[in-house]
């Protein structure tokens, strides 16, 4: 079964979202998968930081 998902509507800086879409293409996915991936890469490498 697959984990839910929310929408959710961000801002971004434009060099951002060029840079992003950039990667996602090199790496076969969509803009939002590769988001997602950038972001739970971040919160495991940063797990241990002061909340």
């Amino acid at each position: 079964m697959k984990p839910l998902k929310s929408k959710v509507s961000i801002t971004l800086d434009d060099d951002v979202i060029k840079k992003i879409k950039q990667l996602s293409e090199e790496d076969d996915r969509s803009f939002s998968q590769y988001i997602n991936i950038v972001l739970k890469n971040h919160i495991h490498e940063n797990k241990g930081a002061a909340q």
